[in-house]
Formats: structure tokens, C-alpha cells, sequence
């Protein structure tokens, strides 16, 4: 269960013809692949809700300090995915370093992480390209909605075929990926700045004030709906005043999920040694002062205790007599959602792709495209069951779960870089996370504290899919194990 595999075993594995994955990529689709992944929803509609309830014109620096958190677990990320550039992400850094079992059990994670992303994303999606319908007055049918609107059972078409329709491109090819992909990242940043630039013009000092409002108690939580940290510690969250900005900070971290997403496009990397950490950086910092830039601009056009808590960028237009642009955010808020969407389908099928190529699920689907090279199985499977999920199912109160298994995998990479650099110091590192072992430790605390902020109902949740993946080892992953099986584990940096 503590066996693990060695760097140079995860690397050579990579180059067996069947199961070998096509090198296309630069830093910039790295880059762009970041970017369009992290802005999503949260851009559009987080910057109200935590401005109104949470922290006023200070939700700036609440996204600065979320942007810092996450920083702190891109430095590890980017130290890994250039040391093993292996498809997988946390999985096979896991393997590399705190061992098989482990391995096992962030890879059962980020497999829900992202085909409930997946799902959540879509459903989001198509609410608003139903919103953008229903302005030429096109109306779907109740019956293909989805189930939130539909009486009986319901079906969410567009969700639907949204999913079918990225799960082709990844067949296709990273390299087609990257360019649709750079194609909508395009008029989804061009939207933003548009928000950025044209809201400048009305933006009103009087709003600023006051800039960090006077704190105020939370309403006490209670029973599942109460934030762990509560009912654990009995601390009590603060809304305004300094304290209200951590708070925020823990609320608008869900807006740059997804960057993590980079490293499991590692083994499709040209020149991943350079690339990855400018790829995984690169996009946070963008993302990070666009955040910045529009909670800014939005706190300044509209007072924070009148924004709207569901549209907050398009509503703030409408008050100030700007229709026009409140469409405009609206169509790229639908645009955005569609890479989001695609990002997460590939960092799925690449975990699974990863643990399958080592054992752990059948080999059947580490067999890659004879012409696209490609991992097509586990694309077209898992595509079409998150299609299913998509049309079928009303997620909303499970995307938390994407939240808490994001940090859990935050946690585990930044305890893998201490573990690596005490076993295996010799290893060459392209980029060196620095501050060892103080900035991991720090990474590991933040998002910890993070954690315990979200409600217990879902760390329950958490916890029951985490033991059916334990089990799922057990009966199945352990005795397949290639590593236990072959006795790889001797190799060099094996144990």
C-alpha cells in the first residue's frame, strides 16, 4: 500500500507506443487552458454575493488574498509537473512520493472533482443560453430543460449535448482543443476587460465608502448546514471588517478552481520542464488581477449593499441605464462556461487514463487513438456518463464537493514536495518551489483552514466517497497494481 513508483519508472511508462499520449502543446495553450478554465461563474457572480453579505468594496482584497492561497499550491504544482511531467496531475505525484494507497485515494478524488465539475459547469451553461433564447424569444420546451423546471422527470438537452459535443474535440486532439479553446478564452477575456474598461466610466467614489465596512456576526449555523470549524473549534465567521475579508477570501477561492487542472496535460507538453510552471503561474496571475480589476470596478459603479447577488456584473450595467452591455456579459458568461466545460472533461479522462495505464482500473482504457493518440476510451465513457448526469440530474448541492476535493488535493501535493525532496533530492528540478519547507507547509495550512469552512454535510459526503474508493482498492486497484505486480518498485526511487 506505501510501494511507490519511482520517477523514472511514471516517465518511461509514458513512452510505450499503445499508451503514449501526443506531445503538442506550448506554455501559451498551457497558459490559455488555465485561464479558461479558472474564469467561470465565479467572475459573474461570486464578486456580488461576497461584496453585499461579506466584505463591501474589500472584496477586492479578498481576491487578492484567495489569489495568494492558491499561489501557494501552484508553486508546489509547478515544482511536480515539471519533475514528472506524467499525465495524472496529483495522482502520479502521489505515486512518486507518499505511495501507492495514497495515490489511490486522490485519484478516486479528482476523478469526482471533475465529473461533477464537468456536470455542474454544463448544467450552468445551459441556463444561460436558455437566458440568451428567451431575449429573441426562443423558448425550449419545458420537457428538455432540465429537471429544475420540467414537471416529472425532465431532461436538460443542451447540457447534454454540450458534453457530447467536447467529448469529440478531446478525441480529436489536444492540439484542436487548444485552438478552440484559445478561440473562446479570446471572447471571454474580451468580455471581461469590456466589463473593466466601459464600467470605469461610471464608477462613483461614494461607493468605496466606507471600503471595509464595520464587521458584523454571522448568523450562527447549526446542525449539517454549519461550517465545520464551528462546531469543531466554535469559531464564529465575521462578515465585514478585517476578519470579513478572510472570510470572503474563503468564499471567492472557489472562483480559481480549476487551475490545478494545467499539470494533468504534463505528458502532452512539448517542453514540459519549462512550460508547466509558466503555464500553471501564468494563468493564475492573469486570472487573479482580472478578478481584481472587475470587483473593483463593479463596487464602484453600484453600492455594495444594492448589488445583486445573481448577476451582479449585468445589473450593474442595467442601473446605469446600460442594457446593452448587460446582454454582452451575459453571452460571454455562456461562452466561458463552454472551455470550463471541455477543461475539466480533459483533466478527468487524463486521471483516469493515468490509473488505468498503472493498474489500478482496467488497462483497456490506457490504450491510446492509433491516429489521434489520444486516451479515446476513457474519453468517450466518461463523456457520455457525465452527458447522462448533465441532462438527467439537479447537482447543484453536490458542486461543493468539487470544492473540498480540490483542497484535499492541495494538501497531498504539497506534503508530496516535502516527502520528494527528502527521498529524492538528487532528482533534477526544472522549477524549484522555493521557501522549503516553509511555503508548502503554509499551502498545507491554508487550504486546511479552507476546508474547515465548508459545511459538514459535505465533508459526509466527502467521506463516503472517499471509503467506497478504499474499498474499491482493496477488492480490486491492489492486486492489479502493474507496480505490485511486475515488482517495479525497485527501481530507482522506488521503496
Amino acid at each position: 500500500m506505501l510501494r511507490t513508483k519511482s520517477v523514472e519508472q511514471s516517465i518511461l511508462d509514458t513512452e510505450e507506443p499503445e499508451h503514449a499520449l501526443k506531445k503538442s502543446l506550448s506554455a501559451l495553450d498551457l497558459t490559455v487552458f488555465g485561464v479558461g478554465v479558472i474564469i467561470g461563474t465565479g467572475i459573474f457572480v461570486l464578486t456580488g454575493k461576497v461584496a453585499k453579505e461579506t466584505a463591501g468594496p474589500a472584496t477586492a482584497i479578498a481576491f487578492a488574498v484567495a489569489g495568494v492561497v492558491c499561489a501557494l499550491a501552484a508553486l508546489c504544482y509547478a515544482e511536480f509537473a515539471s519533475t514528472v511531467p506524467v499525465a495524472g496531475s496529483a495522482y502520479t505525484f502521489s505515486y512518486a512520493s507518499l505511495g501507492e494507497l495514497v495515490a489511490w485515494i486522490i485519484g478516486w478524488d479528482l476523478v469526482l472533482e471533475f465529473a461533477l465539475g464537468t456536470a455542474v459547469v454544463a448544467v450552468g451553461w445551459s441556463g444561460y443560453v436558455r437566458s440568451l433564447m428567451d431575449n429573441v424569444d426562443w423558448t425550449m420546451p419545458e420537457a428538455l430543460s432540465g429537471p429544475d423546471v420540467a414537471e416529472g422527470l425532465g431532461f436538460d438537452v443542451l447540457a447534454f449535448v454540450l458534453v457530447l459535443i467536447l467529448t469529440v474535440i478531446l478525441v480529436v486532439g489536444m492540439k484542436l482543443s487548444a485552438r478552440v479553446t484559445s478561440v473562446v478564452v479570446a471572447i471571454k477575456v474580451g468580455v471581461v476587460l469590456m466589463v473593466i474598461v466601459a464600467g470605469l466610466f461610471f464608477v462613483k467614489a461614494e461607493n468605496y465608502k466606507p471600503f471595509i465596512p464595520p464587521a458584523e456576526k454571522q448568523p450562527a449555523g447549526s446542525g449539517w448546514d454549519a461550517p465545520l470549524v464551528q462546531l469543531v473549534f466554535g469559531y464564529e465567521p465575521t462578515n465585514f471588517g478585517v476578519m470579513g475579508i478572510f472570510t470572503a477570501a474563503s468564499i471567492v477561492f472557489f472562483a480559481f478552481i480549476g487551475f490545478d487542472v494545467v499539470a494533468t496535460a504534463a505528458e502532452e507538453t512539448k517542453l514540459p520542464q519549462r512550460d508547466m510552471p509558466r503555464g500553471i503561474l501564468g494563468s493564475l496571475v492573469i486570472c487573479t488581477l482580472l478578478y481584481v480589476a472587475v470587483s473593483i470596478v463593479v463596487t464602484g459603479m453600484q453600492h455594495y449593499s444594492e448589488l445583486s447577488v445573481s448577476a451582479p456584473l449585468a445589473d450593474a450595467f442595467k442601473a446605469t441605464g446600460h442594457p446593452f452591455y448587460a446582454g454582452l456579459i451575459s453571452f460571454g458568461a455562456a461562452v466561458g462556461l463552454t472551455t470550463v466545460c471541455m477543461i475539466l472533461l480533459l483533466g478527468q479522462t487524463r486521471v483516469f487514463f493515468a490509473m488505468s495505464r498503472d493498474g489500478l482500473l482496467p488497462r483497456f482504457f490506457s490504450k491510446t487513438h492509433p491516429r489521434f493518440h489520444t486516451p479515446y476510451r476513457p474519453t468517450i465513457l466518461l463523456g457520455v456518463l457525465i452527458a447522462v448526469i448533465a441532462g438527467f440530474t439537479s447537482i447543484d448541492e453536490l458542486a461543493t464537493l468539487v470544492n473540498i476535493g480540490t483542497l484535499f488535493a492541495f494538501v497531498v501535493v504539497a506534503l508530496g514536495v516535502l516527502v520528494l525532496r527528502r527521498t529524492r533530492p538528487e532528482l533534477p528540478r526544472a522549477f524549484r518551489t522555493p521557501w522549503v519547507p516553509v511555503l508548502p507547509i503554509a499551502s498545507v495550512a491554508a487550504s486546511i483552514w479552507l476546508m474547515l469552512n465548508l459545511p459538514v454535510e459535505t465533508w459526509v459526503r466527502f467521506a463516503v466517497w472517499m471509503a467506497l474508493g478504499v474499498i474499491i482498492y482493496f477488492v480490486y486497484g491492489r492486486s492489479h497494481s502493474r507496480l505490485g505486480k511486475e515488482g517495479r518498485q525497485g527501481a530507482p526511487g522506488g521503496s
